[in-house]
């Protein structure tokens, strides 16, 4: 496959892994569904903005930078019709380490908050954090220590666990396009648009 096509895939396959981030984080800012009267009860890695920061604004450049790989003007430089291809490759090799670096970042923090478990209102009439090292996770009889909000165990396992995935397959397409960037600057792309000929694309 040439290595600009293989980018716009890469691409296209970031944009919804996009949305699913940013919407994930912004449902976590409503526990249980719905609307905290103390935004300071909320899990402390909500405000870390994982999803939104590290696999949404991070993670948009990366991907507008590969789905216009395929496009880019291959006419070149200093002679070499393949020269502007090979560094626009190269270019995307920056733009996916710091998409590697922004879904690391959300898979981090999801990881820390879903061991760490949801902070919300304790039968000891307090609130704060009733979970050890996700002991949770294996004894779901221990998810009745949370009883305000509602759900908020449920909720908050869903969305994290859902920004875990996203991180994830993000590190890897993101990790698959360095080395189609590194592959598409040391060989060019399979196919050149021939304009320095006046061929037009072949």
């Amino acid at each position: 496959m040439c290595t600009g096509s293989c980018a716009k895939c890469l691409g296209g396959s970031l944009i919804p892994l996009v949305l699913f981030g940013f919407l994930a984080n912004i449902l976590l800012f409503f526990p249980g569904g719905k609307v905290i009267d103390n935004t300071e009860n909320l899990s402390q890695e909500v405000w870390y903005f994982g999803g939104i920061l590290g696999s949404g604004v991070l993670m948009i450049f990366p991907a507008l930078v590969f789905l216009g790989l395929k496009n880019n003007d291959c006419c070149g430089c200093c002679g070499n019709e393949s020269c502007g291809k090979r560094f626009a490759m190269f270019t995307s090799t920056i733009f996916a380490a710091i998409g590697v670096l922004g879904a690391g970042y959300s898979f981090v923090i999801s990881a820390v908050s879903i061991t760490k478990g949801p902070k919300c209102f304790m039968d000891n009439g307090t609130w704060g954090y009733p979970f050890h090292n996700g002991d949770y996770l294996s004894d779901v009889s221990l998810w009745s220590k949370c009883l305000e909000p509602v759900n908020v165990v449920a909720w908050n396992l869903t969305l994290f666990c859902i920004l875990l995935v996203v991180g994830g397959i993000q590190v890897i397409l993101c990790a698959i396009q360095v080395v189609n960037g590194l592959l598409g600057t040391l060989c060019g792309d399979c196919q050149c648009c021939g304009c320095c000929g006046g061929d037009g694309p072949v």
